[in-house]
C-alpha cells in the first residue's frame, strides 16, 4: 500500500467520543471513560478502513490563542469558563471529559500514535502545518468545517468530515466542497469570514449570509478583490452592498487572519514524530492489555490493538 499520512483533529474527536457514548461507562474508580473508549474505536476504524501508513494526533497547545483574540476580541469568547491574566484562558470542557484527557494521551502514547501541538496555535494550525508540507496523500478526520480550506485535490489533501457520525463519515474532496458551499476549498476561509460563524464566535459581515457570501466570491474570486471592488466607485458592486462592507471594514481587517488556518509551523516530519504506524509489541502491548482491564475499556482496546497489528 502506498503511504499517507492521516491528521486526526484529536479534541473534535475526543468530544464527539464524549458525546457521543454513555458516560454511565466508568472505571473502578467511578471516573467516566467514554470518551476513551470511543477514541479508540474511532482510531481502530479509521486505520481499518482507510489504511493509513502514518498517523498523527494533533493537539490544541493552545485552544483559543492569544493573537488571535488580539485580532478578533470574540474569537470563541463564549466557550471561555475562567480568562487567565498572562496565560491561555481555560475552555469550557465538562469535568467528566477533563478527567479523561490524560488517559487518552496514555493511551495514544502506548498506541505508538504520536502526539503533536505547537505553543500558541491551534490543532488546526498544526494539521494546515502537515497537510502544506506533506509529501504523502493526506486525510484529514475532524468535525469542524474549517479545516475545508486545506482541501486540495491536486496535492492529494482530502477531509473525512465526522459531522455525521462515524458511520456516515463524508469524504470531502474539491468537488464536495463547491457542491455543498458553491465555493472552492482556496475560498472557504474568505467565506467564512464574510458568512460569520456563531461556534467561533465570527459575527461575519450583517446582511451577508452563506448564499451572498457563495456569490460575492463567484464574481470578485477573493475577499481582497472583493474589498477592492468596495473602494473603486467604477466596480459593478451595488450600493447597498458597499454599504454592508464598508461598514464591516474593522472585522474584515482582522478577521481573515483569524479565519486562516496557518501552514508554516515547524512541525516534526512524520518519521521524526514516530508517525508510521506499526504493531504494539513488548512492553507497551501488555501496558496497554492491562490498562484495558483496569480502566474497563471493554473491547475497545482490543480493536485498536487488531486495527494496528494488520499494519507495518
Amino acid at each position: 500500500m502506498p503511504d499517507r499520512l492521516m491528521l486526526l483533529d484529536t479534541a473534535s474527536l475526543y468530544f464527539r467520543a464524549f458525546y457521543g457514548v454513555p458516560d454511565s461507562i466508568r472505571r473502578g474508580d467511578g471516573t467516566p471513560v467514554n470518551a476513551v473508549r470511543g477514541l479508540a474505536d474511532m482510531i481502530a476504524r479509521l486505520t481499518s478502513e482507510f489504511s493509513p501508513s502514518h498517523l498523527v494526533a494533533c493537539w490544541d497547545d493552545d485552544w483559543r490563542p492569544q493573537w488571535r483574540v488580539d485580532l478578533l476580541p470574540s474569537y470563541k469568547e463564549h466557550r471561555v469558563a475562567h480568562v487567565v491574566d498572562g496565560g491561555s484562558d481555560i475552555e469550557v470542557v465538562p469535568d467528566a471529559l477533563e478527567a479523561q484527557i490524560p488517559m487518552i494521551r496514555r493511551m495514544l502514547a502506548l498506541a505508538g500514535i504520536p502526539v503533536v501541538g505547537v505553543p500558541g496555535y491551534e490543532a488546526d494550525d498544526v494539521i494546515g502545518s502537515y497537510a502544506a508540507q506533506a509529501t504523502m496523500p493526506v486525510h484529514v478526520v475532524t468535525g469542524d468545517r474549517d479545516l475545508f480550506q486545506v482541501i486540495d485535490d491536486a496535492r492529494q489533501v482530502r477531509v473525512l468530515y465526522t459531522a455525521g457520525g462515524m458511520k456516515n463519515l463524508k469524504d470531502m474532496d474539491d468537488a464536495a466542497v463547491v457542491a455543498k458551499y458553491r465555493v472552492l476549498p482556496e475560498q472557504y476561509a474568505d467565506y467564512a469570514t464574510l458568512r460569520g460563524d456563531s461556534s467561533d464566535g465570527l459575527p461575519g459581515v450583517a446582511g451577508i449570509g452563506e448564499k451572498t457570501a457563495a456569490s460575492l466570491l463567484a464574481e470578485f474570486g477573493t475577499l481582497e478583490s472583493l474589498q477592492a471592488a468596495v473602494e473603486d466607485r467604477s466596480s459593478e458592486l451595488s450600493a447597498a452592498m458597499r454599504a454592508k462592507l464598508t461598514a464591516a471594514a474593522d472585522y474584515l481587517a482582522s478577521a481573515p487572519s483569524v479565519v486562516r488556518i496557518v501552514r508554516d509551523l515547524d512541525v516534526p516530519s512524520p518519521e521524526d514524530a514516530g508517525a508510521r504506524l506499526a504493531p504494539v509489541t513488548g512492553d507497551r502491548r501488555a501496558e496497554l492489555e492491562s490498562l484495558a482491564g483496569e480502566w474497563n475499556l471493554g473491547g475497545s482496546v482490543r480493536r485498536l490493538i487488531d486495527s494496528l497489528d494488520s499494519t507495518g
